[in-house]
């Protein structure tokens, strides 16, 4: 089973909750750092301060002190540092004097002697559950009996620095994480709101249905984030909306269609039986059943061929097509119906040829041509004008007429369609000549529009060119 996503508040918060955590705990390391490092540097004044006075001391001793008067200089030398711890010997390790408190002796033998006294430059140890921070320093002295050189070591208790820190830290956790909690609950709190409009907008999606499709979101009514989905969910149901009416009155035009045949059949068979008749009659009766049968068939065949066009079954077999002689062909075809309605039909242009299904073509062009003929007065012509531009060929259907009103222009390739409301249940075809035209020539790659005036009505095919 496929797992849903994660929601968008979900995600957000945990996106910025993970980011205010890590920027808290950086901070709470870089504060906790900085207050390390002044712990650090103030250990190192100290022990600075003490080796000072401890080499001052040195250097200024008296030769030949006696061995009480040299302890108590060396014990007075760093008043005022209560927490030092301070060890003075020969480079050998005979010890010349030690302050009361841990020894130093390991200490001074295990770590380096430096030069001076810095942060990169004392050691931190641990003895006997007391923590201290120290250096080893050496000097030259001449006033002690001995020879070589003195080793200085120093160092000073840290205990009540680590114990803070410690202390410190733990304080630290604790506000850091009652910080994130919070920070975390408001961003939800945050984010859940800010999605809000999202929800107004789904309330107002939900209440549209079939019904009603009129309902439209307000795009100045919403923050500017959402604004251009609220334009695309408004062209959406516009289109849903011209769809469903188009379907409604699709049904409708359908039903009404077929049941017109469906009719007279059941009242020419009724009226046939009602009396017995000739064997002529009867076969006139079926003459004109015949005939309803045909324009039912004719009806249900181009409703398939649609279907298949909305469904991307229509493949042309492409072939060079020359449509100035197939526009003759047609002309051949319609000739006697042209003649019949006292209109004649001219061609103006060079040949032009292109790749297509030639069955196909020569559909549409008959459905253009038919509807010409139908609507155009007698006394005149239809024109059809073959013209080639620089990759595409067309072919123009020309004929006077009263001007198609531009509101149904738009509309006239639509199917059961017929702009003049005086025809739409004339029995002049069912309204599918113009829609099957544009599904065959967009099948073949072209486009076809209409345009009217109170002149002509004019409908041009545009296919891409080959040559002849």
């Amino acid at each position: 089973m496929r797992r849903r996503p994660a929601s968008l508040v979900l995600r957000l918060t945990a996106y910025i909750g993970t980011v205010i955590t890590v920027i808290l705990l950086t901070f709470g390391w870089i504060i906790e750092r900085s207050i390390n490092a002044h712990f650090v540097q103030q250990d190192v004044d100290e022990l600075q301060a003490v080796a000072q006075a401890l080499e001052h001391t040195l250097s200024t001793l008296p030769p030949h002190l006696e061995s009480a008067e040299l302890r108590t200089r060396f014990a007075s030398a760093v008043s005022g540092h209560h927490n030092a711890q301070y060890r003075i010997a020969w480079d050998g390790g005979t010890q010349v004097y030690a302050a009361p408190g841990p020894d130093l002796g390991l200490f001074a033998r295990t770590v380096a002697p430096v030069r001076k006294i810095t942060i990169d430059t004392v050691s931190l140890w641990q003895e006997h559950g007391q923590t201290l921070r120290g250096a080893v320093l050496q000097f030259t002295s001449n006033a002690l009996p001995g020879s070589g050189r003195l080793t200085i070591a120093v160092a000073t208790d840290v205990d009540f620095h680590v114990h803070y820190l410690e202390s410190m830290r733990n304080y630290l956790r604790l506000v850091t994480t009652v910080a994130c909690l919070i920070a975390i609950l408001a961003i939800w709190f945050a984010v859940y709101q800010g999605h809000a409009p999202l929800r107004r907008i789904s309330r107002e999606m939900r209440k549209i249905g079939s019904d009603q499709l009129q309902i439209r979101l307000t795009p100045d009514a919403v923050p500017t984030e959402l604004v251009e989905l609220a334009t695309s969910f408004n062209g959406m149901l516009d289109r849903l909306e011209g769809v469903f009416h188009r379907l409604s009155e699709f049904s409708g035009d359908i039903a009404h269609e077929l049941r017109t045949p469906i009719t007279n059949l059941k009242t020419q068979t009724e009226v046939a039986l009602s009396q017995a008749r000739s064997a002529e009659q009867y076969r006139e009766v079926l003459y004109s059943n015949l005939e309803e049968y045909e324009r039912m068939a004719k009806m249900v065949g181009d409703m398939l061929f649609l279907a298949q066009t909305d469904n991307h079954l229509l493949k042309p077999e492409l072939v060079k097509i020359d449509l100035q002689a197939e526009v003759r062909i047609l002309f051949d075809y319609f000739g006697a119906w042209a003649e019949e309605r006292e209109v004649s039909l001219d061609i103006i242009g060079e040949p032009v040829c292109i790749l297509g299904d030639r069955l196909m073509m020569r559909r549409a062009l008959s459905n253009l041509l038919s509807n010409a003929i139908r609507y155009v007065p007698a006394q005149h012509r239809v024109v059809v004008t073959l013209l080639a531009s620089a990759q595409d060929a067309r072919v123009r259907v020309q004929n006077p007429g009263p001007a198609i009103p531009a509101e149904h222009i738009a509309h006239i390739f639509d199917r059961f369609y017929r702009p003049d409301a005086s025809r739409r249940r004339s029995g002049e075809g069912a309204g599918l000549g113009l829609a099957i035209v544009k599904s065959i020539v967009e099948a073949h790659g072209g486009h076809v529009s209409a345009s009217s005036t109170s002149d002509a009505t004019t409908f041009e095919i545009s296919i891409p060119l080959v040559p002849c």
